[in-house]
């Protein structure tokens, strides 16, 4: 088994209001790429003292210098085009909006690896071991294709996804190249074919939700079979989205666990648990017998900090499913999916990591 970081963070934090206020120059012409990334590499050294003084197991830049989760992909690869797709938030300030993700519109063709503008500084200055956030292939099967754009491009969405898991791919081994001993896919659209509604939507644009699911756990096999490595993590991370306390899913993760659980070769799975939304712990019976399950308790779309007799009670009872020594914990998602980020303080942030290393500690020593 490789290791289990058991006081374990999704990926994104709070963006300081210096550095929005940074961003927001830059993009109206009044800051240049120098002191926007001067800007960004302050706020990043805070964020890695922050991480230290809480004692998180792994440390991340937060993905400060990304505009959402999903951004560096279409910033690092031609081919996407502006033509956005709609999703449908719940929660509060809930309704249709046009999501970030890009359309692909033409044949894609990499220009840089999606992370080459993160990965040396953290490594410079991280005090510990890091993780590196990617987009699982999956993804941009709900929201990077579109008859009548994508398909002059890549006539099935199975052609679209190889295409993407190859550039994923080739990211993941340059991050182990690299000497990166810990990488996460980032998967929240698998949320979709938990939600009666998403497949429901599914159906009347003349999509099958079991076909499309399979091809999707197919491209993201794609990139990760054959990557396994002594001392690596290779994790995935499923939520049902994470914009400004708001979600895009209900539902248990029962009608996709068998086979992506047990279908994906990965060392660890951080999954939402911080509300009824994600259902039981049931499904886990389906993760493979070697993955680590690192189990999302503690919630970031609210302040309220959870009891940490609560944390233990959940954490025992996932235990029924999957072994104490395969379990971890974690927040539920990152605190900003998106720059804007969700509607809590940095100091109530800290405080829900505080509260994550401290049970992790209670629980496993």
């Amino acid at each position: 088994m490789t290791e289990i970081y058991r006081a374990d963070q999704v990926g994104s934090l709070l963006r300081p209001p210096e550095l929005l206020e940074a961003r927001a120059a830059h993009e109206d012409g009044r800051l240049d790429a120098d002191r926007l990334r001067a800007a960004e590499d302050r706020a990043i050294l805070d964020v890695l003292a922050m991480q230290r003084e809480v004692g998180i197991d792994v440390f991340m830049d937060g993905e400060l210098r990304r505009r959402s989760w999903l951004s560096d992909m279409a910033e690092a690869v031609e081919g996407f085009v502006g033509h956005r797709s709609v999703l449908h938030w719940r929660g509060p300030g809930g309704g249709p909006e046009h999501t970030t993700a890009r359309m692909v519109g033409s044949k894609l063709r990499p220009t840089r690896h999606l992370t080459s503008r993160e990965l040396p500084f953290l490594q410079q200055y991280a005090p510990g071991p890091i993780k590196m956030t990617i987009p699982a292939p999956s993804n941009f099967m709900v929201v990077g294709y579109k008859k009548g754009v994508s398909d002059q491009a890549y006539p099935t969405r199975s052609e679209f996804a190889q295409a993407v898991a190859a550039i994923v791919r080739d990211e993941i081994q340059w991050l182990i190249d690299a000497g990166v001993p810990y990488i996460q896919l980032d998967a929240p659209f698998y949320s979709v074919w938990v939600d009666s509604e998403s497949r429901e939507r599914m159906r009347a644009s003349g999509v099958d939700p079991d076909q499309s699911l399979a091809e999707a756990v197919a491209a993201d096999r794609l990139c990760l079979e054959g990557m396994a490595r002594p001392g690596l993590t290779l994790a995935m991370h499923v939520c049902r989205g994470n914009s400004r306390g708001r979600w895009i899913a209900e539902g248990g993760y029962e009608p996709i666990a068998e086979p992506l659980f047990g279908g994906l070769p990965l060392d660890a799975w951080l999954l939402e648990y911080d509300s009824e939304r994600a259902g039981g712990f049931e499904p886990l019976r389906h993760v493979q017998p070697n993955a680590a399950v690192v189990l999302g308790l503690v919630t970031t779309k609210e302040p309220a900090l959870e009891s940490q007799d609560d944390l233990k009670r959940r954490i025992d009872e996932a235990s029924r499913y999957v072994p104490l020594e395969r379990l971890a914990l974690s927040p539920q998602c990152g605190f900003a999916s998106v720059a804007a980020g969700n509607a809590i303080t940095e100091d109530e942030q800290r405080r829900k990591l505080e509260l994550v290393v401290k049970t992790a500690r209670a629980v496993w020593g």
